[in-house]
């Protein structure tokens, strides 16, 4: 019997997982241990694995969110029916994937014109939008890419491992205007001169000081996993937990001091950061009424203490405990 591949549970909090896009094709050998797909859940972008031999028979979902244990692909020998090892496994979910993301059109295909099938697939991956996919880009890098119309395959990537990040896409931006230009000015040399000349004089008028007649302007752009996590999770403690402030003024010189005296023999830099941490975490065993969880119909006063210091990176937040 084929294999069924399902979403991975990639980390603790993970609630599904987002396909950017499938280093593998339809009817394509795979091995133990090559990379399928690239993945991105609430913490990072990571590479799924598989764990069999044999050929990629079915994608159940090309690219977009997918619940964890839903259905993703199908690897068996080749010929296998990928379809029965679906049914068997007996998850509905998967057809309404297939359904939303359009790849259920060659499982109502007939077996005659699958035949016919494998040249135009061939085609499709070869084109720029395909191989874009096998090229190792952060989410951003991808949506920022996608939108200016850049082929990953011609931009240098700087981060782990030739990953493409946000800046080498904005770097490769920068660098465009320049060699774009000649291109721009050797049609226009043919033309008599003067006539484009008014005419360029005069287009930018128009747009720099039109008004889109009431409408509203604005732009939407996809939001990582990792952000939506964030968002949801904020929003909880937000509104599920009741809040107060206090504030306190401090007289800050002596502990600039003391900073300053210990990294001249500390093995690792202190920062004031650190200091604030250490404050919280003695505030709290002094104060252990604040050290306290909200449960509805109940309070949790928790022993230990464990402050989460929010770290930026580039596609969101982490917030690792200490």
């Amino acid at each position: 019997m084929a294999e069924v591949i399902r979403m991975p549970l990639m980390s603790d909090t993970m609630e599904e997982g987002n396909i950017i896009g499938w280093l593998k094709e339809e009817g394509e050998t795979v091995e133990s241990g090559e990379t399928l797909a690239e993945v991105e859940t609430d913490k990072a972008t990571m590479e799924l694995d598989s764990f069999f031999d044999g050929v990629l028979l079915h994608i159940a979902v090309k690219e977009g969110p997918v619940p964890v244990d839903g259905i993703i692909a199908v690897i068996g020998e080749e010929g296998e029916d990928w379809k029965a090892a679906i049914e068997a496994a007996g998850n509905g979910k998967a057809s309404a994937k297939d359904a939303d993301s359009g790849s259920n059109a060659a499982t109502e295909a007939p077996t005659s014109e699958k035949s016919a099938d494998p040249a135009p697939e061939r085609e499709a991956s070869s084109s720029p939008a395909d191989s874009d996919k096998r090229i190792k880009a952060s989410p951003l890098a991808r949506s920022m890419a996608k939108e200016a119309g850049i082929q990953l395959e011609n931009v240098s990537g700087s981060g782990d491992q030739g990953r493409i990040v946000k800046k080498d896409i904005e770097a490769y931006l920068e660098d465009q205007p320049t060699q774009a230009a000649p291109p721009a000015a050797q049609p226009a040399a043919p033309q008599t001169p003067a006539a484009p000349a008014k005419e360029e004089k005069a287009a930018p008028a128009v747009p720099a000081f039109s008004f889109s007649g009431g409408g509203e302007n604005y732009e939407d752009q996809p939001v990582s996993q990792m952000r939506k996590v964030i968002a949801r999770r904020l929003g909880e403690s937000k509104f599920t937990a009741p809040h107060f402030y206090l504030t306190i003024e401090m007289d800050m010189d002596k502990l600039m001091a003391m900073r300053k005296s210990i990294n001249e023999v500390a093995p690792v830099k202190i920062s004031f950061n650190d200091f604030v941490v250490k404050a919280a975490a003695v505030a709290l065993r002094q104060h252990p009424a604040i050290n306290a969880s909200w449960l509805g119909d109940k309070i949790r006063y928790n022993k230990d203490v464990n402050i989460g210091v929010a770290v930026a990176v580039e596609d969101g937040l982490l917030v690792p405990v200490v």
